[in-house]
């Protein structure tokens, strides 16, 4: 058997990560938020990722079948283009954040951390107390914004999968 898709999960007080403050030399300061339904926002996200349309199809309907409160938001760009987007779901003071993910020609610039605390701030307004998110272990862009808005691992999982003959 051999171990695939290294995974952490990732931990944070969302008043801290909601409070994060923008780094120097970020350009979304002063980002637009636009709440977006989960039909939209997964057909969007699995645009960006290259998903087949029974993938975003697929998507959608867990979306719409999730048993837990959930906001999904598209950062937005002057001509009300999404260049990110992601989601949180609340049950009780657990928030979780799902399929954060910035547009390849926008990464660097600070949406994803902005993001991140708008979603989060929602969630700490809901009631939320305690964020978490997964992530693959060798994304290290990823897992350094999160670690800048106070994330830290809880713990890791993989998959077993039969050895490629």
């Amino acid at each position: 058997m051999e171990r695939i898709d290294d995974t952490r999960v990732m931990v944070a007080s969302i008043e801290a990560a909601a409070s994060a403050r923008a780094e120097p030399g970020e350009t979304a300061t002063a980002v637009s938020f636009r709440p977006v339904d989960g039909d939209a926002f997964a057909e969007w996200v699995g645009g960006q990722r290259g998903s087949s349309a029974e993938a975003r199809a697929a998507h959608a309907e867990r979306i719409r079948q999730s048993p837990v409160r959930h906001r999904a938001l598209f950062v937005v760009d002057g001509a009300g283009t999404p260049v990110a987007g992601g989601q949180v779901v609340l049950e009780g003071e657990l928030a979780g954040l799902y399929d954060i993910f910035s547009a390849a020609a926008m990464r660097g610039r600070g949406l994803a951390r902005a993001l991140c605390r708008r979603l989060l701030q929602l969630a700490a307004a809901e009631g939320g107390r305690v964020a978490y998110l997964q992530v693959e272990a060798d994304n290290a862009p990823a897992r350094g914004v999160y670690a800048r808005l106070g994330f830290a691992d809880a713990y890791a999982y993989h998959y077993r999968s039969p050895a490629a003959v």
